[in-house]
């Protein structure tokens, strides 16, 4: 695994656990061991096989055990319960522009939604406007948010073209 798929598990970690309500702390301790990572300057396993994830700053010793798992074994049983959590809809709400880990988690519980088809099709019906902390802009944004969504799915990058 490289830098970038070991930060994209932390960033997603992180995410599932503000999902789940966990204590804030450790979703951003996990975003910010991540960036650590993704800006680490060597390669990760370099730092592994050396035994000095520690060092890495915001690697404590229960990450450190996290991340010998992962680069160890190239899964981690901790990442894999939590997504077994969620259901992957849920995750992949966050695509959408102005819907962050609270937001999904709230369109979750309070109204079961669970892909970004069913966001729309309640944000259309007028449903999130009378959920605590959304009206009836956050509701327009978000459709706003799921139609650019849907236009930037469509266009290829500038590399790959």
């Amino acid at each position: 695994m490289n830098n970038r798929q070991v930060a994209d598990i932390l960033y997603d970690i992180a995410d599932l656990l503000e999902i789940k309500g966990e204590i804030i702390y450790k979703a951003v301790a996990y975003r910010r061991a991540a960036d650590n990572i993704l800006n680490l300057g060597r390669d990760v396993n370099d730092v592994w096989r050396d035994d000095k994830l520690r060092e890495i700053p915001g690697v404590g010793e229960a990450l450190a055990k996290k991340l010998d798992e992962l680069l160890r074994t190239g899964r981690l049983g901790y990442y894999e319960r939590l997504r077994e959590e969620i259901p992957p809809g849920v995750v992949d709400m966050l695509a959408i522009p102005n819907v962050g880990p609270r937001t999904a988690k709230l369109l979750y519980e309070r109204l079961g939604l669970t892909s970004v088809a069913d966001v729309e099709r309640a944000a259309q019906e007028g449903k999130l406007r009378d959920l605590p902390g959304l009206g009836v802009k956050s509701e327009a944004n978000i459709l706003a948010g799921i139609e650019a969504l849907r236009r930037r799915s469509d266009r290829l990058p500038l590399g790959t073209a």
